[in-house]
């Protein structure tokens, strides 16, 4: 078997997939976000899903009100304080999408072959022959032919509640389709979808402003998922929103790539996002499904060489009503960590599914095995090939930290930061050994009071593959004028030998500025 492209073994031992999977400290180098709801917002819960390995929880605000998250992000709270596990906050915006309204929630039956009018006048009862929608400029965006999908899980792909319309004709505001599937609609909304065609409306609505600026503001959020992004502007605008806003011009914009428009602009929202979502429900439906892997293997290594972090989602959707997934998905996410994904995020299994916390540890086991046999020698050269010559400073010194460190066989990685950008450096050249980032906070004034900057970075690199920070004592400075600097480490050496990942005669690769310099040496370690 040829290993030239995935695999690391050559050939793969048979005995290696025989043998039990070992359980760790850290479940696997790639990382999980987790969506709170309904299923998954107590306390007890929200703790199993943190020891099972979740690091970032997901906040998806196109339902749900301020309350109802607020509670949730309580519980998480406290979970975090008894599990000890440190945790990101992602607020996930609800964007432009487009509703069905069935205010009254009574369940609506849609035969095939028949005709129903899809008409922007809400206060209209929603039946079989019409459905009221939120969006008045559908009619002077669609034309005879054109197709729209309607269901209330719409994108998780395996609903049944859904129903497949082809545009028979506009009549003003109204437009009139045929229904080409008989099914039947569930609940209060439903999502409403119109395949590759733009929809006129903004990608931070004001009542996404509304949420971050309350709620968002309130909780420091750290990452913000920035739904339905189609141009770079979408995240300039975001970024512009939230530099008024106190604290949360520290918040990282994660573009959602969710139709042919993000796509095509894929290129420049790289540039200006902190990292990308790849909501491949959506893109599912907006593409023909037979390109969506080939967008995720090439938007991945895009991300991988930027070294800005890639998260996929629609990964074991039947973990929504099933304890296993299937064999296909666990397929599914051991290649997104063989393509290089920093992230598997899980929507509707978390949400509202059954299992959620055998959600969040069936994937973390799957990406572990996925990792063992990652080609990392293949990675690090093309990852080196592509950054060129000359190498900047810090390009340097983390891939020379990387290739000593995979000489050596050292345990782990300890890099120390303030801003976090070195340690998400060395993660960017996928070392097989966890990177322990010792976050230093800086003093920082507003001219009316002194802060300590430090969590923000900490917790943000939770979404980083290979990364796992900690948060050091301020007194420390991270820049030592003479010497390393022997307390932190020593406190780094200890976290890592009470989660398991550093044991007696281990050596560790250390990465730090000593003054001007930046240095990386090797410790070998006594008993």
């Amino acid at each position: 078997m040829n290993s030239n492209h995935l695999l690391l073994e050559e050939p793969i031992r048979m005995a290696s997939i025989l043998e039990p999977s070992k359980p760790s400290f850290f479940p696997a180098m790639t990382k999980i976000v987790g969506t709170l709801g309904p299923k998954s917002r107590s306390v007890e819960i929200i703790s199993d899903c943190l020891k099972a390995g979740m690091s970032v929880a997901r906040f998806d605000f196109s339902w749900g009100d301020i309350e109802f998250h607020q509670e949730t992000l309580e519980n998480l709270k406290t979970a975090v304080k008894s599990t000890r596990k440190l945790c990101a906050i992602m607020l996930d915006t609800g964007g432009p999408e487009l509703q069905v309204v069935n205010r009254t929630e009574h369940p609506i039956s849609l035969e095939a072959d028949t005709k129903v009018i899809l008409t922007p006048d809400q206060d209209k009862p929603a039946t079989s022959n019409l459905l009221p929608i939120n969006y008045h400029g559908l009619s002077k965006a669609v034309k005879k032919g054109d197709t729209i999908f309607i269901g209330q899980y719409l994108f998780t792909g395996n609903e049944t509640t859904s129903v497949w319309l082809e545009v028979d004709e506009v009549c003003g505001e109204d437009v009139i389709c045929l229904i080409k599937n008989s099914a039947t609609l569930f609940g209060t909304l439903y999502t409403l979808h119109v395949s590759q065609i733009r929809i006129d409306m903004p990608t931070l609505t004001d009542k996404d402003k509304e949420v971050i600026s309350t709620w968002g503001v309130r909780n420091n959020i750290d990452i913000l998922s920035l739904s339905y992004t189609r141009h770079a502007e979408d995240i300039r605008h975001a970024r512009s929103f939230l530099s008024k806003l106190g604290e949360l011009n520290q918040t990282q914009i994660f573009a959602k790539i969710e139709n042919i428009e993000g796509l095509t602009h894929f290129d420049e929202i790289l540039q200006e996002a902190d990292g990308i979502i790849f909501s491949r429900g959506n893109l599912g439906i907006d593409l023909p499904p037979e390109k969506v892997f080939l967008f995720q293997k090439a938007a991945v290594y895009k991300c991988n060489m930027m070294g800005k972090p890639a998260v996929v989602t629609r990964v074991v959707d039947s973990m929504t009503d099933n304890l296993r997934p299937t064999r296909a998905e666990a397929t599914d996410v051991a290649n997104a960590v063989l393509d290089g994904t920093d992230a598997i995020l899980l929507g509707a299994e978390t949400l509202r599914g059954l299992y959620p916390v055998e959600s969040v540890s069936t994937v973390g086991k799957i990406c572990a095995e996925a990792e063992k046999v990652f080609n990392q020698d293949l990675y690090f050269k093309k990852t080196v090939k592509n950054v060129g010559e000359p190498m900047s400073h810090l390009e340097s010194i983390a891939s020379s930290a990387v290739r000593a460190a995979i000489k050596v066989k050292a345990s782990a990685i300890i890099c120390f930061t303030s801003s976090g950008r070195a340690a998400r450096l060395i993660a960017k050249y996928r070392p097989t050994m966890p990177v322990i980032s010792v976050v230093i906070p800086r003093l920082k004034t507003n001219q009316l009071r002194w802060t300590f900057s430090g969590a923000f970075e900490a917790r943000q690199s939770l979404i980083v593959r290979g990364l796992f920070p900690m948060l050091a004592d301020p007194r420390h400075p991270a820049e030592s004028k003479s010497g390393s600097n022997e307390s932190v480490l020593k406190v780094a050496l200890d976290h890592g030998k009470a989660s398991g990942v550093i044991k007696p005669h281990d050596r560790v690769v250390v990465c730090q500025k000593l003054g001007d310099a930046s240095v990386v040496k090797i410790l070998e370690l006594e008993d």
